[in-house]
């Protein structure tokens, strides 16, 4: 056995020299202490590494198809009431939905931005006091409610019981209501007087909107949206202005969940309308974004980019699309060549195909492994070590020669 510990002590790569021989020099103290700074610092650097995880950002092509694209809004208008303000949305595809209510909220504020109701989109349920019956004559005791929609029915026994209904029948039929004291439950509900009451008010909206992965649009407008030939229009209330303040506030606008560390373009961008009527335009390119988390949460996400313009309306017509609008898109690779006979081709004037790629930006939360994080304190000890021992031999070294000329009297 003594024989083995022999053997062993033989391959000892670090000998051990007696304290009788240490010479121990001012140069070398202060060498150790600021090696023993450098050492502490780098490790405490090194200690941050390890605890806090980083992100990796990998750029790849979007093979995915179909799907949904999940809108989340929160907008103030200061200027235009709960009761005008309307949302609409169409895409590519031909896919539009107008007015849009569920998921949608509405607070009404004061010129001030204090909130004075808060409700879900709607005009609420008529008040029921002998209304108009579709025959012409009033609801009667123990007799079916059935509202006219005043010659907007699509249907013989189609009944309009509420304002609101009559305004979606006008809409489908690609009419405006231009006097709603004229319809008889828009009156019994006191519609025009709700209008009236709301002057001077502002709106705050906010909720989801579920679209298809393509791009679109959705705006938010004065009006129900109706459609006359291939016109977008908007109805024209007697009682309406002529022009209407569109100054807006984008408190949130998100395509998806939201993503750790990313700050959406719009959120808390303000525009205040200094011309007459007109669309203010946002046009946006979403680039769909996967985070993966480093504890395996996954967030299929968006991100966007956005500019933004104001077209002014000319008098007449179109004097009625005042509004703002979010122009969205899917934001594409495109191809600098062609695709000609199942090889690429450049400046061919022959049969091609050209075709986009959609972009993916993936995201991915990682973690420094702990054998990392050992190596490198080992690095930073054993490098912080061994230069600070060889400036101190050079220092010493040279101390020494210097002292030994000067006792010569060949030193100078």
């Amino acid at each position: 056995m003594e024989r083995v510990f022999s053997k062993l002590r033989n391959l000892d790569a670090y000998p051990k020299i007696n304290e009788d021989f240490y010479n121990r020099t001012l140069s070398g103290g202060i060498i150790t202490l600021v090696a023993s700074i450098i050492m502490l610092v780098l490790f405490v650097n090194e200690l941050g590494l390890y605890i806090h995880s980083y992100t990796e950002t990998q750029l790849v092509v979007d093979t995915s198809r179909g799907g949904k694209l999940h809108i989340h809004f929160d907008i103030t208008f200061p200027a235009v009431p709960c009761s005008l303000l309307s949302l609409d949305a169409r895409d590519i595809s031909g896919e539009e939905h107008f007015d849009i209510r569920h998921d949608i909220f509405k607070k009404r504020i004061d010129s001030h931005g204090a909130v004075i109701e808060v409700r879900q989109d709607g005009i609420g349920a008529p008040k029921i006091e002998k209304p108009l019956q579709r025959h012409g004559g009033r609801l009667e005791h123990n007799e079916t409610y059935c509202g006219s929609c005043f010659g907007a029915e699509t249907a013989d026994d189609e009944c309009c019981n509420s304002c609101e209904e009559v305004r979606e029948a006008y809409r489908k039929r690609g009419w405006g209501m231009t006097n709603p004291d004229l319809i008889d439950q828009c009156k019994r509900e006191g519609f025009v007087q709700k209008i009236k009451d709301e002057e001077g008010e502002g709106c705050n909206i906010h909720g989801s909107l579920e679209v298809n992965k393509v791009a679109g649009n959705f705006h938010f407008a004065a009006g129900k949206s109706f459609h006359q030939s291939t016109f977008q229009l908007f109805e024209l209330i007697s009682l309406q202005s002529d022009t209407y303040n569109i100054s807006h506030r984008v408190n949130k606008l998100a395509f998806g969940d939201s993503i750790p560390g990313v700050v959406n373009p719009l959120d808390g961008v303000q525009w205040t309308q200094e011309a007459q009527n007109g669309m203010y335009q946002y046009f946006i390119k979403v680039v769909p974004t996967i985070y993966k988390g480093v504890r395996g949460r996954t967030i299929d996400s968006n991100q966007f980019s956005v500019t933004e313009h104001f077209k002014g309306s000319d008098l007449g017509l179109f004097q009625s699309i005042t509004g703002v609008y979010f122009f969205y898109d899917l934001s594409p690779i495109k191809s600098p060549g062609t695709f000609c006979c199942g090889r690429w081709q450049v400046e061919q004037d022959d049969l091609f195909f050209q075709f986009d790629f959609f972009l993916q930006v993936t995201f991915t939360e990682e973690h420094v492994s702990f054998f990392h994080f050992l190596t490198n304190v080992c690095a930073i000890i054993g490098g912080v070590f061994t230069v600070a021992g060889i400036l101190d031999a050079c220092i010493y070294h040279s101390q020494k020669a210097i002292k030994k000329k000067v006792e010569l009297g060949k030193f100078g």
